[in-house]
């Protein structure tokens, strides 16, 4: 046994002076915020860059990124960001209509101020703004006041204003062509690019004008007249002076136009004298809110590698002045063979919960442990190398892994499960997946890394994923540097996991989802991984059949293509395809886009409306069959040698609770087409089994809908037993039921889901094909007859708003911060979110609880059925032919009591050799 104490990681220190000196480095950073926000806003495109409430990102990303890349490479003490206002400016005085022309701020931009306002205060970073002036003014005064004090000045902006401030102690870093593109604009630079000095760029700038600013220059006269006449006369002013003296006609148009050059020339001045409310010393680097920055990003829902890239260039301190957390220690112990029984017993007997890590591969239903790391409560840590157990050593770390009495603690536990169980070996006494508690306190983050979460919850720094976690140094003799690396890398995940289960389990406790993780999450955690164990067979001959027909009508679709163009052409280029729709054949233009115009799938679907022309329709099928044939091809990737498809059900992607499905993924695939249909007969019973039974819910969300408005009208529709949309339907338009068509009956059914999916009267007229004035009717006809279902939605959003957060009937929450916000659309949208996620989270947490009662009712019961798959409100069974009856009457009851609603539960179930057959 090799035993090494770790120690703490020593915190960075700040930025050293320049070389050679003991004075530090006085360097003031100056940027441009509405500059350099717009450069970001329009690099990024906003589709990609929305967060799950609606509020657009792409500038708050791309400006935090060119800041970092300015804090690393530029390294200021000083820094501040100055901001344009709204109202005039003391320009505007002179000239009415000074920026008059300039394109509408597009409505996804002015949030997005407000929130690297936000950042930039979390950061410690001035944001300056000054009524009546703009942001050069402030730069100018800053930067004066900067120049007394024999400072380095830099200035990032895109506005050419700022080159008048140039000299040997002021840069402008001016953009390029790509965001990370800043130029070094020096005095010798500006002179050899524009033939004037920094000092006398306003002079050139008053006689070419600035379209941007709405100030038209001399017609006739380029850069390079005005830099010679300049050049020639030593400055504008000399320049009117001698007005008389230019020739040609360049020179009358001055002489004719000379009124409005003075007045560019008034207007180009910077101010030096603003009152900007904070001295030098104010711009020095303060500490950070690393929390709070944290928190900001989870809200905006930022994958963690720029997280990562701001705090390394911040360092460590965090608003209170407080240093960051020294990490996570061990004793570690790297167990040899022979050593796991005695270590156990020394330190693993009590009742404190135990922090655990895994090394190894899993996915596909199965995994492989090739290590395992235990560290206790307050104690020491073990490296266990499952290959070097011996027969003792085996069966005590057995006796562990499977004892419910030994509390343990696993990050993203589902996996390593899945590889302990591969090799024979139970996993019990789980009392907390960090990623899962994590999920519960925020599940509208985009990810649950160890080392971000730890961060976020403790202040403590992990490392990074390749191990070098700078948190341990281990000196095994004869190891090599790889496999010592990952022995003290695990140690330290287990540590750390331990650590985090103790601070989630407090903020759980504080947002009342204890229950919720220890009644629902965690057991069902095991039920699925025994789900993904057996996998569901598949019919593989079927399935190359079907995936060769499919090509077959890709290659069908493609001859069509070129035969009706004249030409052969790419069907899956962008660009050829606006080439030959918008320029050789002149359709309609769709919606403009960054390349050009759209020609995505609901594009296509708009020409073959608007037109006679055959091509989109030709494309669409083209793009319908191969997405089909794709479907196919991952199918038949991911059979299995036992026959069987084995996908990954995921419980921390959804905010709503809802479970996913994975590599590959089964609940995408098409049940109301005949090509869907086509692929769930390749779904087929297994060997040993006689029949494939599905059961789903007969509209939960509108049954979850009646219990929680207590709608007496539209519980007592449910009770009737009738066809409860063409109840409904008869209720609203006052008829006989018999009476209701099928026009009518869709109408309906559209209303009573968008109601439960929180749809809008617009959403509702789209659907529908009318406008949202007969939406909105319609609406009102349906209210007038269910009262209380207006005033729950009306409630359930005004709660959401005071609380911060909805809650489903089991009580996830999901919090909702945007139903404050200033911005109509984030809000409107968090209020729909507000609507429908108590409804659609709660039918996920009912077929979550079902599951859990179907699994132990098998159990109890000693079947041999088995639960395959879960397709949101669908269980997918394989049961044998002696057990069908029995088991059909216990899905049935189990699913139907998982909870108790003020309207019957309804289940359907079916049965059949594939997936299809047993539909119902």
């Amino acid at each position: 046994m090799v035993k090494t104490q770790a120690t703490p990681e020593q915190t960075r220190s700040a930025p050293s002076g320049p070389a050679g000196g003991s004075a530090p480095r006085q360097r003031l950073l100056l940027i441009d915020g509405h500059s350099m926000a717009f450069r970001a806003f329009y690099a990024l495109p906003v589709d990609k860059f929305t967060t799950s409430t609606g509020q657009s990102t792409n500038a708050v990303y791309g400006f935090t990124s060119m800041l970092v890349k300015l804090l690393r490479e530029e390294e200021p003490t000083h820094i501040a960001v100055a901001w344009d206002r709204s109202e005039p400016t003391f320009r505007h005085k002179v000239y009415d209509d000074y920026k008059a022309g300039r394109a509408e701020i597009p409505p996804q931009f002015p949030s997005q101020v407000s929130l690297l306002q936000e950042l930039l205060g979390l950061l410690g970073i001035a944001s300056i703004s000054v009524a009546g002036f703009e942001a050069d003014d402030i730069i100018a005064t800053l930067a004066t006041q900067a120049g007394t004090r024999d400072m380095e000045i830099l200035i990032a902006s895109g506005d050419r204003d700022a080159f008048q401030l140039i000299n040997h102690r002021c840069t402008v870093l001016y953009p390029g062509k790509t965001p990370s593109d800043l130029a070094r604009m020096t005095p010798e630079v500006v002179q050899d690019k524009y033939g004037v000095p920094p000092q006398l760029y306003r002079d050139l700038a008053a006689l070419v004008g600035e379209p941007s600013d709405n100030l038209p220059g001399v017609p006739g006269v380029g850069p390079k007249t005005a830099a010679k006449w300049i050049a020639k006369y030593g400055s504008l002013d000399e320049l009117v002076t001698h007005a008389d003296d230019v020739t040609g006609k360049a020179g009358q148009s001055f002489r004719d136009h000379l009124d409005g050059v003075l007045r560019n020339q008034r207007l180009n001045v910077l101010a030096t004298d603003v009152e900007v409310g904070a001295g030098l010393d104010d711009l020095k680097g303060h500490s950070w809110d690393r929390a709070g920055v944290n928190s900001l990003f989870d809200t905006l829902e930022f994958a963690s590698t720029l997280r990562d890239r701001l705090f390394a260039v911040l360092g460590e301190e965090d608003a209170a002045g407080a240093e960051l957390g020294e990490g996570f220690t061990v004793e570690l112990s790297a167990l040899g063979t022979g050593e796991v029984a005695g270590w156990l017993a020394a330190h693993a007997t009590g009742a404190a919960r135990a922090g655990l890590a895994c090394n190894g591969s899993w996915g596909g239903g199965t995994g492989e442990l090739t290590g395992l790391a235990i560290a206790m409560a307050g104690g020491p840590a073990a490296h266990i190398d499952p290959t070097t157990l011996d027969a003792a050593d085996e069966a005590a770390l057995l006796a562990w892994l499977a004892d419910p009495q030994r509390p343990k603690a696993l990050h993203d536990a589902k996996g390593p499960m899945l590889a302990i169980a591969a090799r024979g070996w139970e996993l019990a006494g789980l009392t907390s997946d960090t990623a899962l508690a994590a999920y519960l306190v925020a599940p509208g983050q985009r990810g649950f890394d160890l080392a971000e979460l730890c961060l976020r919850y403790l202040n403590r720094e992990l490392g990074d994923e390749q191990g070098d976690s700078g948190q341990l140094t281990l000196d095994l003799a004869g190891e090599g540097d790889g496999e010592q690396a990952a022995r003290q890398d695990l140690a330290l995940r287990a540590r750390a996991t331990l650590d985090l289960a103790d601070a989630l389990d407090a903020e759980l406790e504080r947002r009342g989802g204890t229950r919720l993780l220890h009644e629902l999450e965690l057991p069902l955690m095991r039920v699925l991984a025994g789900m993904e164990r057996v996998g569901i067979a598949a019919d593989r001959a079927y399935l190359d059949a079907l995936e060769e027909e499919f090509a077959a009508a890709v290659r069908q679709a493609v001859d069509e293509a070129h035969r009706y163009l004249g030409r052969e052409f790419n069907l899956g280029s962008p660009k050829q395809l606006q080439q030959v729709l918008f320029t050789e054949l002149g359709l309609p233009k769709t919606k403009r886009i960054k390349t050009g115009y759209t020609t995505n799938a609901d594009a296509l679907a708009w020409l073959a409306t608007q037109t006679d022309n055959q091509l989109p329709v030709i494309l669409l099928r083209h793009r319908d069959q191969t997405k089909l044939r794709t479907t196919v091809e991952g199918l038949i990737k991911t059979i299995a040698d036992d026959g069987r498809i084995h996908t990954t059900f995921n419980q921390i992607v959804a905010a709503t609770g809802r479970l996913s499905s994975a590599d590959p993924n089964l609940q995408n695939i098409p049940v109301r087409t005949d090509a869907g249909r086509r692929i769930r007969r390749a779904f087929v019973v297994g060997e040993g089994f006689d029949t494939l039974l599905t059961a789903d819910y007969s509209q939960i969300e509108l049954r979850i809908m009646a219990h929680l408005s207590e709608d007496p009208a539209l519980i007592d529709a449910f009770q009737t037993g009738h066809d409860f949309h063409a109840e409904i339907a008869a209720r609203v338009f006052k008829i006989a039921a018999e009476e209701v068509d099928a026009q009518v009956r869709a109408k309906i059914k559209a209303m009573n889901y968008g109601l439960a999916y929180g749809l809008s009267a617009f959403g509702l007229s789209q659907q529908l094909g009318v406008t949202p004035e007969e939406a909105r009717g319609l609406m009102d006809d349906y209210f007038a007859q269910f009262g209380r279902v207006r005033d729950y939605l009306h409630e359930v959003v005004e709660r959401a708003r005071r609380e911060g957060y909805t809650e489903t009937m089991l009580g996830r929450r999901r919090y909702l911060p945007d139903l404050t916000s200033d911005n109509r659309h984030q809000r409107e949208l968090a209020e729909r979110m507000a609507l429908n996620a108590p409804i659609q989270g709660s039918a996920a947490d009912i077929i979550k609880a079902a599951m859990l009662d179907v699994d132990a009712a098998l159990r109890e019961g000693g079947f041999t059925s088995r639960m395959l798959l879960q397709v949101h409100d669908e269980l997918v069974m394989e049961v044998t032919g002696e057990e069908i009856e029995d088991v059909r009457e216990l899905v049935r009851t189990k699913m139907a009591g998982a909870y108790e609603l003020r309207v019957p539960l309804a289940v359907s179930v079916g049965a059949g050799h594939n997936w299809h057959e047993a539909a119902h």
